[in-house]
Protein backbone atom coordinates (compact mmCIF):
# COMPACT_ATOMS: atom_id res chain seq x y z
CA UNK A 1 0.00 0.00 0.00
CA UNK A 2 1.52 3.42 -1.00
CA UNK A 3 1.44 5.64 2.14
CA UNK A 4 2.04 9.25 2.75
CA UNK A 5 3.28 10.26 6.07
CA UNK A 6 2.48 14.27 6.15
CA UNK A 7 4.42 16.08 9.13
CA UNK A 8 3.63 19.45 9.09
CA UNK A 9 3.68 22.91 11.58
CA UNK A 10 -0.09 23.61 12.59
CA UNK A 11 -0.91 27.05 14.17
CA UNK A 12 -3.49 26.55 17.14
CA UNK A 13 -6.75 27.87 15.91
CA UNK A 14 -5.26 28.93 12.66
CA UNK A 15 -8.39 27.16 11.03
CA UNK A 16 -7.80 28.62 6.93
CA UNK A 17 -4.14 27.74 7.20
CA UNK A 18 -3.97 24.42 8.43
CA UNK A 19 -6.86 22.95 6.34
CA UNK A 20 -5.31 25.04 3.38
CA UNK A 21 -1.66 23.10 4.03
CA UNK A 22 -3.60 19.92 4.73
CA UNK A 23 -5.17 19.51 1.37
CA UNK A 24 -2.49 20.76 -0.78
CA UNK A 25 -0.72 18.10 0.58
CA UNK A 26 -3.49 15.73 0.26
CA UNK A 27 -3.05 16.72 -3.46
CA UNK A 28 1.01 16.40 -3.46
CA UNK A 29 0.01 12.96 -2.47
CA UNK A 30 -2.52 12.21 -4.94
CA UNK A 31 -0.24 13.33 -7.51
CA UNK A 32 2.72 11.17 -6.25
CA UNK A 33 0.27 8.00 -6.30
CA UNK A 34 -0.41 7.52 -2.69
CA UNK A 35 -3.57 5.92 -1.88
CA UNK A 36 -3.60 7.49 1.79
CA UNK A 37 -2.24 10.56 3.60
CA UNK A 38 -1.87 10.18 7.12
CA UNK A 39 -1.96 13.64 9.39
CA UNK A 40 -1.44 14.14 13.03
CA UNK A 41 -3.68 13.97 16.02
CA UNK A 42 -5.83 17.05 16.12
CA UNK A 43 -4.30 18.40 13.19
CA UNK A 44 -7.17 20.87 11.64
CA UNK A 45 -7.48 22.73 15.62
CA UNK A 46 -3.53 22.56 16.50
CA UNK A 47 -2.20 21.02 19.49
CA UNK A 48 -2.88 21.95 22.58
CA UNK A 49 -5.81 23.86 21.90
CA UNK A 50 -6.81 23.56 25.63
CA UNK A 51 -10.36 25.82 26.70
CA UNK A 52 -10.38 26.81 22.93
CA UNK A 53 -12.60 23.31 22.70
CA UNK A 54 -14.98 25.02 25.12
CA UNK A 55 -16.08 27.42 22.37
CA UNK A 56 -18.69 25.40 20.45
CA UNK A 57 -17.55 28.14 17.44
CA UNK A 58 -14.65 26.49 17.77
CA UNK A 59 -16.09 22.86 16.92
CA UNK A 60 -18.32 24.13 14.58
CA UNK A 61 -15.46 25.80 12.45
CA UNK A 62 -13.20 22.76 12.91
CA UNK A 63 -16.28 20.28 11.52
CA UNK A 64 -16.57 22.77 8.73
CA UNK A 65 -12.80 22.21 7.87
CA UNK A 66 -13.11 18.61 7.67
CA UNK A 67 -16.38 18.94 5.50
CA UNK A 68 -13.97 21.03 3.35
CA UNK A 69 -11.08 18.87 3.45
CA UNK A 70 -13.28 15.48 2.90
CA UNK A 71 -14.20 17.26 -0.67
CA UNK A 72 -11.03 17.07 -1.96
CA UNK A 73 -10.42 13.14 -1.23
CA UNK A 74 -11.99 11.86 -4.32
CA UNK A 75 -9.35 9.62 -5.82
CA UNK A 76 -7.21 9.50 -1.87
CA UNK A 77 -8.24 8.45 1.52
CA UNK A 78 -7.12 10.83 4.08
CA UNK A 79 -6.67 10.39 7.98
CA UNK A 80 -7.09 13.94 9.95
CA UNK A 81 -6.92 14.21 13.54
CA UNK A 82 -9.61 16.93 14.77
CA UNK A 83 -12.39 17.17 18.18
CA UNK A 84 -15.50 15.67 17.41
CA UNK A 85 -19.13 16.17 18.82
CA UNK A 86 -20.39 13.42 21.55
CA UNK A 87 -23.58 12.93 20.47
CA UNK A 88 -24.30 9.82 22.98
CA UNK A 89 -25.73 12.59 25.59
CA UNK A 90 -23.46 10.58 27.69
CA UNK A 91 -19.61 12.06 29.42
CA UNK A 92 -17.92 15.07 28.23
CA UNK A 93 -18.92 16.58 24.88
CA UNK A 94 -16.29 16.03 22.87
CA UNK A 95 -14.12 13.24 21.57
CA UNK A 96 -10.76 13.34 20.18
CA UNK A 97 -10.65 11.62 16.90
CA UNK A 98 -8.97 10.34 13.65
CA UNK A 99 -11.53 11.82 10.43
CA UNK A 100 -11.66 8.78 7.78
CA UNK A 101 -12.16 11.24 4.51
CA UNK A 102 -13.08 9.67 1.52
CA UNK A 103 -15.15 9.38 -1.65
CA UNK A 104 -15.34 12.99 -0.91
CA UNK A 105 -17.09 12.69 2.37
CA UNK A 106 -16.39 11.77 5.79
CA UNK A 107 -17.01 8.02 6.16
CA UNK A 108 -15.88 6.99 9.51
CA UNK A 109 -14.85 8.42 13.03
CA UNK A 110 -12.23 6.77 15.13
CA UNK A 111 -12.17 8.04 18.90
CA UNK A 112 -9.34 7.72 20.93
CA UNK A 113 -9.53 5.81 23.87
CA UNK A 114 -6.93 6.47 26.33
CA UNK A 115 -6.47 9.96 27.52
CA UNK A 116 -3.70 11.03 28.90
CA UNK A 117 -4.10 13.17 31.96
CA UNK A 118 -0.51 13.86 33.28
CA UNK A 119 2.77 15.97 33.13
CA UNK A 120 1.79 18.72 30.56
CA UNK A 121 -1.44 16.53 29.06
CA UNK A 122 -4.78 17.61 30.23
CA UNK A 123 -7.20 15.70 27.65
CA UNK A 124 -9.87 14.22 30.17
CA UNK A 125 -10.67 17.49 30.88
CA UNK A 126 -12.19 18.08 27.42
CA UNK A 127 -12.61 14.56 25.80
CA UNK A 128 -14.46 11.46 26.71
CA UNK A 129 -12.39 7.81 26.08
CA UNK A 130 -14.09 6.11 23.23
CA UNK A 131 -15.22 2.49 23.83
CA UNK A 132 -14.62 0.75 20.82
CA UNK A 133 -11.54 -0.08 18.64
CA UNK A 134 -11.32 1.45 15.20
CA UNK A 135 -10.69 -0.36 11.95
CA UNK A 136 -10.67 1.30 9.08
CA UNK A 137 -10.68 -0.70 5.09
CA UNK A 138 -8.87 1.78 2.70
CA UNK A 139 -8.72 0.02 -0.69
CA UNK A 140 -9.02 -3.67 0.83
CA UNK A 141 -5.96 -2.93 3.25
CA UNK A 142 -7.82 -3.06 6.66
CA UNK A 143 -6.37 -0.84 8.97
CA UNK A 144 -6.12 -0.66 13.18
CA UNK A 145 -6.65 3.43 13.22
CA UNK A 146 -5.10 4.46 16.91
CA UNK A 147 -4.42 8.10 18.37
CA UNK A 148 -1.04 8.84 20.40
CA UNK A 149 -1.64 6.89 23.73
CA UNK A 150 -3.36 4.64 22.49
CA UNK A 151 -0.37 2.42 21.46
CA UNK A 152 1.51 3.62 24.45
CA UNK A 153 0.90 1.03 27.25
CA UNK A 154 2.37 -2.55 25.98
CA UNK A 155 3.93 -4.10 29.08
CA UNK A 156 2.48 -6.89 30.83
CA UNK A 157 0.66 -4.80 33.32
CA UNK A 158 -1.55 -1.82 32.48
CA UNK A 159 -1.91 1.42 33.04
CA UNK A 160 -5.42 1.45 32.07
CA UNK A 161 -8.04 -1.61 32.24
CA UNK A 162 -7.35 -2.52 28.36
CA UNK A 163 -5.12 -2.05 25.48
CA UNK A 164 -7.39 -0.51 22.74
CA UNK A 165 -5.18 -2.48 20.03
CA UNK A 166 -6.48 -5.91 21.44
CA UNK A 167 -10.02 -5.19 20.88
CA UNK A 168 -8.95 -4.40 17.03
CA UNK A 169 -7.28 -7.33 16.75
CA UNK A 170 -9.80 -9.50 16.96
CA UNK A 171 -10.73 -7.70 13.36
CA UNK A 172 -7.51 -8.91 11.30
CA UNK A 173 -6.24 -5.87 10.54
CA UNK A 174 -2.74 -5.87 8.45
CA UNK A 175 -1.24 -2.40 9.54
CA UNK A 176 -1.12 -0.42 12.50
CA UNK A 177 -1.48 3.77 11.60
CA UNK A 178 -1.02 5.98 14.77
CA UNK A 179 -1.54 9.71 15.32
CA UNK A 180 -0.08 11.72 17.64
CA UNK A 181 0.91 15.00 19.43
CA UNK A 182 3.73 13.79 21.16
CA UNK A 183 5.99 16.94 22.41
CA UNK A 184 9.79 16.63 22.71
CA UNK A 185 11.82 16.12 25.78
CA UNK A 186 15.18 14.85 25.32
CA UNK A 187 14.46 10.82 25.19
CA UNK A 188 11.45 10.65 24.06
CA UNK A 189 12.71 10.27 20.07
CA UNK A 190 13.81 6.39 21.60
CA UNK A 191 10.62 6.10 23.71
CA UNK A 192 8.79 6.53 20.80
CA UNK A 193 11.15 3.81 18.98
CA UNK A 194 10.90 1.40 21.73
CA UNK A 195 6.84 2.29 21.56
CA UNK A 196 6.90 1.67 17.90
CA UNK A 197 8.65 -1.69 18.06
CA UNK A 198 6.89 -3.50 21.07
CA UNK A 199 3.44 -2.60 19.44
CA UNK A 200 5.03 -4.14 15.91
CA UNK A 201 6.54 -7.52 18.20
CA UNK A 202 3.19 -7.98 20.38
CA UNK A 203 0.65 -7.79 16.94
CA UNK A 204 3.22 -8.99 14.44
CA UNK A 205 1.99 -5.76 12.44
CA UNK A 206 3.57 -2.95 10.87
CA UNK A 207 3.42 0.39 12.80
CA UNK A 208 3.31 3.68 10.96
CA UNK A 209 3.44 6.79 13.42
CA UNK A 210 2.74 10.52 12.25
CA UNK A 211 3.43 13.52 14.65
CA UNK A 212 3.23 17.33 15.06
CA UNK A 213 6.38 19.36 14.07
CA UNK A 214 6.80 22.83 15.28
CA UNK A 215 5.92 24.60 18.58
CA UNK A 216 3.57 25.93 20.34
CA UNK A 217 4.48 28.16 23.42
CA UNK A 218 6.62 25.55 25.31
CA UNK A 219 5.47 22.81 23.94
CA UNK A 220 8.16 21.67 20.73
CA UNK A 221 7.12 18.71 18.66
CA UNK A 222 10.24 17.21 17.07
CA UNK A 223 7.94 15.63 14.13
CA UNK A 224 10.09 12.40 13.86
CA UNK A 225 7.02 10.45 12.40
CA UNK A 226 8.37 7.13 10.82
CA UNK A 227 6.89 3.24 9.65
CA UNK A 228 8.10 0.32 10.92
CA UNK A 229 8.15 -3.12 10.27
CA UNK A 230 6.47 -6.33 11.70
CA UNK A 231 9.88 -7.21 13.12
CA UNK A 232 10.06 -3.42 15.06
CA UNK A 233 13.00 -2.37 12.43
CA UNK A 234 12.46 1.54 11.51
CA UNK A 235 12.28 1.55 7.69
CA UNK A 236 11.22 5.22 6.58
CA UNK A 237 11.72 8.34 8.83
CA UNK A 238 11.01 11.79 8.48
CA UNK A 239 13.38 14.63 9.77
CA UNK A 240 13.12 16.26 13.30
CA UNK A 241 11.78 20.09 13.84
CA UNK A 242 11.28 20.48 10.35
CA UNK A 243 8.03 19.63 8.19
CA UNK A 244 7.81 17.18 5.40
CA UNK A 245 6.18 14.68 3.47
CA UNK A 246 7.04 11.16 2.59
CA UNK A 247 5.89 8.04 1.01
CA UNK A 248 5.87 4.83 1.45
CA UNK A 249 5.11 1.69 0.02
CA UNK A 250 4.45 -1.35 2.32
CA UNK A 251 4.98 -4.62 1.08
CA UNK A 252 6.14 -8.58 1.42
CA UNK A 253 9.13 -7.75 3.52
CA UNK A 254 7.72 -5.55 6.13
CA UNK A 255 5.39 -8.70 7.53
CA UNK A 256 8.32 -10.96 7.30
CA UNK A 257 11.24 -8.88 9.03
CA UNK A 258 13.68 -9.86 11.77
CA UNK A 259 13.37 -8.63 15.20
CA UNK A 260 14.45 -5.44 15.88
CA UNK A 261 17.55 -4.76 18.55
CA UNK A 262 16.48 -3.39 21.75
CA UNK A 263 16.15 0.37 22.26
CA UNK A 264 18.05 1.07 25.35
CA UNK A 265 17.48 4.25 26.60
CA UNK A 266 20.13 5.90 29.04
CA UNK A 267 18.25 8.33 30.72
CA UNK A 268 21.18 9.99 31.92
CA UNK A 269 22.49 10.74 28.21
CA UNK A 270 20.88 13.65 27.22
CA UNK A 271 21.58 14.82 22.92
CA UNK A 272 22.87 17.91 23.67
CA UNK A 273 22.25 18.37 19.63
CA UNK A 274 18.59 17.70 19.76
CA UNK A 275 18.12 20.19 22.36
CA UNK A 276 19.86 23.07 20.62
CA UNK A 277 17.90 22.02 17.79
CA UNK A 278 14.70 22.27 20.21
CA UNK A 279 15.24 25.76 21.74
CA UNK A 280 16.20 27.00 18.27
CA UNK A 281 12.71 26.02 16.94
CA UNK A 282 11.14 26.82 20.03
CA UNK A 283 12.57 30.10 19.72
CA UNK A 284 11.45 30.49 16.11
CA UNK A 285 8.10 29.53 16.21
CA UNK A 286 7.34 31.48 19.47
CA UNK A 287 7.64 34.63 17.55
CA UNK A 288 6.42 33.67 14.38
CA UNK A 289 3.00 32.74 15.21
CA UNK A 290 2.51 35.45 17.69
CA UNK A 291 3.84 37.59 14.73
CA UNK A 292 6.91 39.03 16.53
CA UNK A 293 10.26 39.62 14.89
CA UNK A 294 12.68 41.07 17.27
CA UNK A 295 14.27 39.84 20.30
CA UNK A 296 16.19 42.04 23.18
CA UNK A 297 18.22 40.47 26.27
CA UNK A 298 20.75 41.41 28.85
CA UNK A 299 24.33 40.62 28.03
CA UNK A 300 26.21 39.92 30.93
CA UNK A 301 29.53 38.02 29.59
CA UNK A 302 28.52 35.39 31.30
CA UNK A 303 27.65 31.36 29.81
CA UNK A 304 23.62 31.86 30.37
CA UNK A 305 23.32 35.33 28.04
CA UNK A 306 26.19 34.01 25.88
CA UNK A 307 24.59 30.54 25.09
CA UNK A 308 20.67 33.22 24.82
CA UNK A 309 21.45 35.30 21.96
CA UNK A 310 23.38 32.62 19.96
CA UNK A 311 20.39 30.27 20.18
CA UNK A 312 18.11 33.36 18.95
CA UNK A 313 20.59 34.67 16.36
CA UNK A 314 20.25 30.88 14.34
CA UNK A 315 16.15 31.07 15.15
CA UNK A 316 15.68 34.78 13.93
CA UNK A 317 18.61 36.07 12.37
CA UNK A 318 21.23 37.78 14.41
CA UNK A 319 19.99 41.56 12.74
CA UNK A 320 16.73 40.98 14.96
CA UNK A 321 18.47 40.49 17.94
CA UNK A 322 19.51 43.35 20.39
CA UNK A 323 22.17 42.53 22.76
CA UNK A 324 22.28 45.03 25.79
CA UNK A 325 25.49 45.71 27.95
CA UNK A 326 24.54 46.72 31.16
CA UNK A 327 27.69 47.18 33.39
CA UNK A 328 27.74 48.59 37.22
CA UNK A 329 30.31 49.14 39.00
CA UNK A 330 30.85 45.80 40.01
CA UNK A 331 31.22 44.27 36.17
CA UNK A 332 34.71 43.07 35.63
CA UNK A 333 36.25 44.74 32.26
CA UNK A 334 36.74 41.47 30.51
CA UNK A 335 32.55 40.66 31.32
CA UNK A 336 32.00 43.62 29.29
CA UNK A 337 34.97 42.68 26.84
CA UNK A 338 33.55 39.09 26.17
CA UNK A 339 29.75 40.33 25.76
CA UNK A 340 30.95 42.63 22.77
CA UNK A 341 33.45 39.90 21.24
CA UNK A 342 30.08 37.31 21.61
CA UNK A 343 27.72 40.32 19.82
CA UNK A 344 30.23 41.05 17.14
CA UNK A 345 31.22 37.19 16.19
CA UNK A 346 27.35 36.58 15.80
CA UNK A 347 27.19 40.24 13.93
CA UNK A 348 24.43 41.37 16.22
CA UNK A 349 23.57 44.84 17.27
CA UNK A 350 24.49 46.09 20.77
CA UNK A 351 24.29 48.71 22.85
CA UNK A 352 26.47 49.77 26.29
CA UNK A 353 24.43 51.45 29.05
CA UNK A 354 26.06 51.33 32.34
CA UNK A 355 23.78 51.51 35.45
CA UNK A 356 26.02 53.30 38.31
CA UNK A 357 24.76 56.26 38.21
CA UNK A 358 21.15 54.79 38.04
CA UNK A 359 21.61 52.65 40.72
CA UNK A 360 23.60 55.28 42.91
CA UNK A 361 20.86 57.98 42.36
CA UNK A 362 18.20 55.18 43.78
CA UNK A 363 20.20 54.53 46.69
CA UNK A 364 19.96 58.21 47.70
CA UNK A 365 16.48 57.97 47.39
CA UNK A 366 16.49 55.16 49.91
CA UNK A 367 18.79 56.37 52.23
CA UNK A 368 16.21 58.56 54.26
CA UNK A 369 14.29 54.79 54.31
CA UNK A 370 17.87 52.33 54.75
CA UNK A 371 19.88 54.90 56.92
CA UNK A 372 23.19 53.24 57.27
CA UNK A 373 22.16 49.51 57.20
CA UNK A 374 24.84 47.40 55.24
CA UNK A 375 25.06 46.79 51.67
CA UNK A 376 23.45 43.30 51.35
CA UNK A 377 20.79 41.37 49.32
CA UNK A 378 18.21 44.39 48.73
CA UNK A 379 20.63 46.30 46.93
CA UNK A 380 21.94 43.65 44.41
CA UNK A 381 17.94 43.23 43.21
CA UNK A 382 17.92 46.69 43.27
CA UNK A 383 20.74 46.69 40.57
CA UNK A 384 18.53 43.50 38.59
CA UNK A 385 15.61 45.74 38.60
CA UNK A 386 17.18 48.30 37.01
CA UNK A 387 18.64 46.60 34.62
CA UNK A 388 15.02 45.15 33.71
CA UNK A 389 13.30 49.08 33.76
CA UNK A 390 16.03 49.95 30.92
CA UNK A 391 15.58 46.59 28.97
CA UNK A 392 11.64 47.07 29.09
CA UNK A 393 12.19 50.35 28.18
CA UNK A 394 13.99 49.31 25.09
CA UNK A 395 11.47 46.77 24.15
CA UNK A 396 8.59 49.25 24.63
CA UNK A 397 10.36 51.56 22.98
CA UNK A 398 11.70 49.68 19.68
CA UNK A 399 8.73 46.72 19.84
CA UNK A 400 11.22 44.39 21.40
CA UNK A 401 10.18 40.62 23.02
CA UNK A 402 12.49 40.42 26.17
CA UNK A 403 14.11 36.88 26.46
CA UNK A 404 14.71 35.29 29.94
CA UNK A 405 18.44 33.98 30.29
CA UNK A 406 17.98 32.32 33.70
CA UNK A 407 18.66 28.21 33.51
CA UNK A 408 17.20 25.75 35.22
CA UNK A 409 19.59 25.35 38.19
CA UNK A 410 18.62 28.60 39.11
CA UNK A 411 15.30 28.66 38.65
CA UNK A 412 15.29 25.44 40.60
CA UNK A 413 16.75 27.23 43.78
CA UNK A 414 14.96 31.00 43.69
CA UNK A 415 19.03 32.08 42.59
CA UNK A 416 16.96 34.70 40.48
CA UNK A 417 15.50 38.30 41.25
CA UNK A 418 11.58 38.52 40.55
CA UNK A 419 10.94 41.64 38.39
CA UNK A 420 14.51 41.45 37.39
CA UNK A 421 16.77 39.01 35.81
CA UNK A 422 13.93 36.80 36.47
CA UNK A 423 11.47 38.62 33.38
CA UNK A 424 11.12 38.20 30.27
CA UNK A 425 8.19 37.20 27.35
CA UNK A 426 10.17 33.78 26.86
CA UNK A 427 12.19 31.82 28.90
CA UNK A 428 15.03 30.23 26.50
CA UNK A 429 17.22 28.31 28.87
CA UNK A 430 14.30 27.30 31.98
CA UNK A 431 14.34 23.42 31.42
CA UNK A 432 18.56 23.41 30.84
CA UNK A 433 20.36 22.73 34.05
CA UNK A 434 23.40 25.02 34.44
CA UNK A 435 26.24 21.90 33.27
CA UNK A 436 23.76 21.41 29.78
CA UNK A 437 24.07 25.34 29.02
CA UNK A 438 28.21 24.98 29.15
CA UNK A 439 27.42 21.48 26.89
CA UNK A 440 25.33 24.05 24.98
CA UNK A 441 28.35 26.32 24.72
CA UNK A 442 30.77 24.30 23.53
CA UNK A 443 28.13 22.53 20.57
CA UNK A 444 27.66 26.45 19.61
CA UNK A 445 31.61 26.62 19.44
CA UNK A 446 31.56 23.03 17.50
CA UNK A 447 33.29 24.64 14.43
CA UNK A 448 34.42 27.45 15.50
CA UNK A 449 34.50 30.19 18.32
CA UNK A 450 31.27 31.98 18.62
CA UNK A 451 31.31 32.40 22.04
CA UNK A 452 34.30 33.78 23.59
CA UNK A 453 36.21 30.75 25.38
CA UNK A 454 36.34 33.00 28.95
CA UNK A 455 32.59 33.07 29.05
CA UNK A 456 32.82 29.12 29.38
CA UNK A 457 36.11 29.09 31.29
CA UNK A 458 35.56 31.50 34.16
CA UNK A 459 33.82 30.98 37.51
CA UNK A 460 29.69 31.91 36.91
CA UNK A 461 29.13 35.23 38.50
CA UNK A 462 25.98 37.43 38.89
CA UNK A 463 28.41 40.49 39.73
CA UNK A 464 26.34 42.27 42.22
CA UNK A 465 28.57 42.71 44.59
CA UNK A 466 32.67 42.90 45.06
CA UNK A 467 34.16 39.30 44.22
CA UNK A 468 30.81 37.40 43.94
CA UNK A 469 30.69 33.82 42.71
CA UNK A 470 27.69 31.57 42.21
CA UNK A 471 29.27 28.80 44.46
CA UNK A 472 29.24 32.11 47.28
CA UNK A 473 25.38 30.76 47.26
CA UNK A 474 25.19 27.56 45.79
CA UNK A 475 26.61 23.74 45.85
CA UNK A 476 29.04 23.58 42.76
CA UNK A 477 26.59 22.92 39.89
CA UNK A 478 27.95 19.39 38.47
CA UNK A 479 26.77 18.21 42.57
CA UNK A 480 23.49 20.79 42.53
CA UNK A 481 22.38 19.52 39.22
CA UNK A 482 22.28 15.89 39.85
CA UNK A 483 20.63 16.34 42.98
CA UNK A 484 18.03 18.65 41.03
CA UNK A 485 17.84 16.32 38.33
CA UNK A 486 17.31 13.40 40.54
CA UNK A 487 14.84 15.51 42.84
CA UNK A 488 12.40 17.15 39.73
CA UNK A 489 12.53 14.81 36.82
CA UNK A 490 13.22 11.36 39.18
CA UNK A 491 10.80 12.52 41.45
CA UNK A 492 13.23 11.42 44.49
CA UNK A 493 12.47 12.31 48.04
CA UNK A 494 14.86 12.91 50.85
CA UNK A 495 15.45 9.37 52.14
CA UNK A 496 16.08 8.19 48.60
CA UNK A 497 18.39 11.05 47.79
CA UNK A 498 20.17 10.33 51.19
CA UNK A 499 20.45 6.51 49.85
CA UNK A 500 21.91 7.37 46.86
CA UNK A 501 24.76 9.00 48.48
CA UNK A 502 24.13 13.13 48.41
CA UNK A 503 25.38 14.36 52.10
CA UNK A 504 21.62 14.57 54.37
CA UNK A 505 22.65 18.06 54.80
CA UNK A 506 23.19 19.35 50.95
CA UNK A 507 19.69 17.30 50.64
CA UNK A 508 18.04 19.43 53.35
CA UNK A 509 19.28 22.46 52.05
CA UNK A 510 18.53 21.75 48.48
CA UNK A 511 15.19 20.87 49.19
CA UNK A 512 14.66 23.77 51.05
CA UNK A 513 15.22 25.92 48.41
CA UNK A 514 13.76 24.34 46.11
CA UNK A 515 10.65 24.14 47.53
CA UNK A 516 10.42 27.44 49.27
CA UNK A 517 10.75 29.36 45.85
CA UNK A 518 7.87 27.60 44.08
CA UNK A 519 6.28 31.07 44.53
CA UNK A 520 8.87 32.94 42.24
CA UNK A 521 8.46 30.19 39.85
CA UNK A 522 4.84 31.20 39.39
CA UNK A 523 5.70 34.58 37.77
CA UNK A 524 8.06 33.78 35.04
CA UNK A 525 7.89 33.28 31.36
CA UNK A 526 6.76 30.72 29.99
CA UNK A 527 9.49 27.77 29.83
CA UNK A 528 10.76 26.20 26.57
CA UNK A 529 10.12 22.42 27.40
CA UNK A 530 13.21 20.03 26.70
CA UNK A 531 13.35 17.37 29.71
CA UNK A 532 10.31 15.17 30.49
CA UNK A 533 9.74 17.56 33.73
CA UNK A 534 9.56 20.79 33.38
CA UNK A 535 8.65 24.16 35.28
CA UNK A 536 5.35 25.37 34.02
CA UNK A 537 1.96 23.34 33.90
CA UNK A 538 4.16 20.28 33.71
CA UNK A 539 4.65 20.28 36.93
CA UNK A 540 2.24 21.69 39.97
CA UNK A 541 3.08 22.55 42.80
CA UNK A 542 1.73 23.75 45.83
CA UNK A 543 3.00 27.42 46.91
CA UNK A 544 2.17 26.98 50.39
CA UNK A 545 3.15 23.00 51.33
CA UNK A 546 5.35 22.24 54.29
CA UNK A 547 6.28 18.83 52.40
CA UNK A 548 9.99 18.84 51.86
CA UNK A 549 10.94 15.47 50.13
Amino acid sequence: MKIALVQLNYIIGDFEGNSRRIIEHIRLAGREGAELAVFAELAVTGYPARDYLEFDDFISRSEECMQSIAEECRDITAIVGGPSRNVTGRGKPLFNSAWILAGGQVKQLVNKSLLPNYDVFDEYRYFEPATGSGVVEVNGTRLAVTICEDIWNTGDIPLYRRFPLDEAIAQNPELIINIAASPFHYNQALDRRKVLRDNALKYQLPVIYVNHAGAQTELIFDGGSMACDNGGNIRETLPFFQEGMKIIETGESWYNAPVAPEVQIDEKVRDIALIHDALVLGIRDYFGKMGFKKAILGLSGGIDSAVTLALAAEALGPQNVHGILLPSEFSSDHSVEDAKALAVNLGCPYEVIPISDTFHSLENTMQPFFKDMPFGLTEENMQARIRMVILMAMANKFGYILLNTSNKSEAAVGYGTLYGDMCGGLSVLGDVYKTDVYRLANYINRTTEIIPLNSIVKPPSAELRPGQKDSDSLPEYDVLDQLLYQYIEKRKGKRELEEMGFAPALVARVLKMVNTNEWKRYQTPPILRVSPKAFGMGRRMPIVGKYTG
